[in-house]
């Protein structure tokens, strides 16, 4: 992008109303809650949503002196599947460290973190933006603790801060990624692609809405040719991924124009309005040695040596990209169809289970169909969560056999699926509701003799030669069946009415 210099300061080497090709820096910093039962250093409910404040809590996630961690080792495992996951190494040895701060969620004074040496390092993640697949790296996967949280609210005489540390303690997952984003574009996509792969390991829910999944984004801008490069400005306060766009494209925005005028670019930490569409500077960016990290003397180092790796690694389920490649090669799907249908684990599983192993493309298309513009559909209108279909494998697998065997019509189908009960097979529910196919010729005839007698102008063009106006009579005819009528049949006989009385 070339953004005309308004005011360069002459000493950088630029001068005034030079065009400058500015790119674009992004690293982010995912947190992610894991999917563990109790918080990562007690043995405190981890699911803490329904709960009154501070009641999902013991002396050790509320902080209280003498009371001692130790470490959830399910938290580790889930830590260790998602780097994997991502590609990294698992250097065996690692430790726990102390992140010193105060804040007033933060009842210890520190958080129990990783620093020098963390549980996963290096790594990548591949995504696609844009229609291209792009590779960023991945930094350093590693453990810690949730901090609490605070409730502002309006009461009787101004406005109050509450302290609820339900959450304080919860298993947490830092997964650092490497400054590979050159977009805003790019790092929505990125993120959208991560919380794919931690909800396929069964790592994170993901939910933005709810705290599980929690983005930092550190961005800054530069020329191309180097000479003017601004200072790393990290963005915060972004609970969705449409709000990470929109904050990073404010920010590049604001930063290309302050470098254009010649203006610094402070190191800092802004916060992004939603309201208002912008970011607002909160304060100057910490140092890590600000935190002043020491290791953390009351857990002892983690090992995770080779036979744990080993264990974890078996978990490893066919990862969402490779999913998507072999769905669209396997059964000669769309692009766009091979990554609806593996946007979910759980939609993917319920496809390969109602199609089964021996399934020809042919076969594999109809369930993709009916699962992408029929079920999806139908778990629209019904609010289901987006992994939730209104039919199980069985359910659907009963439903395209009925269908291939001709014992239901589509148009059918269509009908009964939203009247379909839980765990009712559609068969059963075709017969209780009379939509099985039409085995009785005479109603059918009875339907053709109806139809032919209602549109006399369809018939005369068919008569006249215009063979697609039997198309008109089918569809009408097949509404007089209730659409019950098998549609080859339909044609046959009016076929066979048409020439007989032509």
């Amino acid at each position: 992008m070339a953004v005309e210099a308004v005011r360069v300061d002459p000493a950088a080497g630029i001068a005034p109303g030079s065009a400058l090709e500015f790119e674009t820096v992004i690293g982010l910093e995912v947190h992610a809650q894991l999917l563990t039962r109790s918080k990562m250093y007690c043995g405190c409910l981890a699911d803490y949503a329904d709960a009154p404040p501070n009641t999902a809590t013991c002396p050790v996630c509320l902080g209280l002196p003498g009371a001692l961690p130790v470490a959830n080792r399910a938290a580790i495992e889930l830590a260790l599947l998602t780097g994997l996951s991502l590609g990294c190494r698992i250097p065996g040895y690692n430790k726990l460290d102390r992140k010193n701060y105060v804040y007033p969620d933060l009842p210890k004074g520190y958080q129990i973190s990783q620093y020098d040496l963390p549980l996963c390092a290096g790594g990548a993640l591949t995504f696609v933006s844009g229609g291209v697949t792009r590779t960023a790296g991945i930094t350093r996967v590693h453990v810690e603790e949730d901090t609490g949280r605070l409730v502002h609210r309006s009461e009787v005489g101004g406005e109050v801060s509450l302290v609820d540390l339900n959450r304080s303690g919860v298993p947490l997952m830092e997964i650092v990624g490497d400054p590979d984003l050159r977009s805003p574009e790019e790092a929505k996509d990125y993120l959208i692609a991560l919380r794919q792969i931690l909800r396929y390991i069964g790592a994170s829910t993901g939910n933005m809405e709810e705290g599980a999944f929690r983005c930092d984004a550190n961005i800054s801008t530069r020329t191309r040719d180097g000479v003017l490069v601004g200072s790393k400005v990290e963005v915060k306060n972004m609970n969705s991924f449409r709000a990470v766009e929109r904050a990073l494209r404010f920010e590049e925005t604001r930063q290309r124009a302050a470098l254009s005028a010649g203006e610094a670019v402070p190191q800092e930490t802004r916060g992004w309005v939603e309201d208002r569409g912008v970011t607002v500077s909160q304060r100057t960016k910490e140092q890590a040695h600000d935190y002043r990290y020491f290791p953390e003397p009351d857990l002892p180092p983690l090992d995770a040596d080779a036979a744990m790796v080993a264990t974890v690694r078996a978990r490893l389920p066919e990862l969402p990209l490779a999913r998507r490649a072999r769905f669209a090669a396997a059964f000669g799907l769309g692009e766009g169809d091979a990554a609806l249908l593996t946007a979910e684990r759980e939609i993917a599983d319920t496809f390969e289970a109602a199609i089964g192993p021996e399934a020809t493309p042919g076969e594999a298309r109809a369930a993709a169909n009916w699962i992408l513009n029929d079920l999806m559909g139908l778990q629209g209108q019904r609010g289901l969560p987006p992994h939730v279909l209104p039919l199980s494998a069985d359910q659907l697998r009963d439903l395209l056999s009925a269908l291939a065997g001709g014992e239901m019509t589509a148009r059918a189908a269509k009908e009964l699926l939203p009247q379909v009960e839980p765990e009712e097979l559609p068969r059963a529910a075709a017969a209780r509701l009379n939509l099985l196919s039409l085995d009785d010729t005479g109603v059918v005839d009875a339907a053709v003799a109806e139809t032919l007698a209602a549109f006399p102008a369809a018939v005369a063009d068919y008569r006249a030669g215009k063979k697609a106006a039997i198309g008109r009579l089918i569809g009408e005819t097949m509404k007089r069946t209730g659409g019950r009528a098998r549609p080859d049949d339909v044609r046959r006989r009016l076929q066979a009415a048409l020439d007989a009385d032509g």
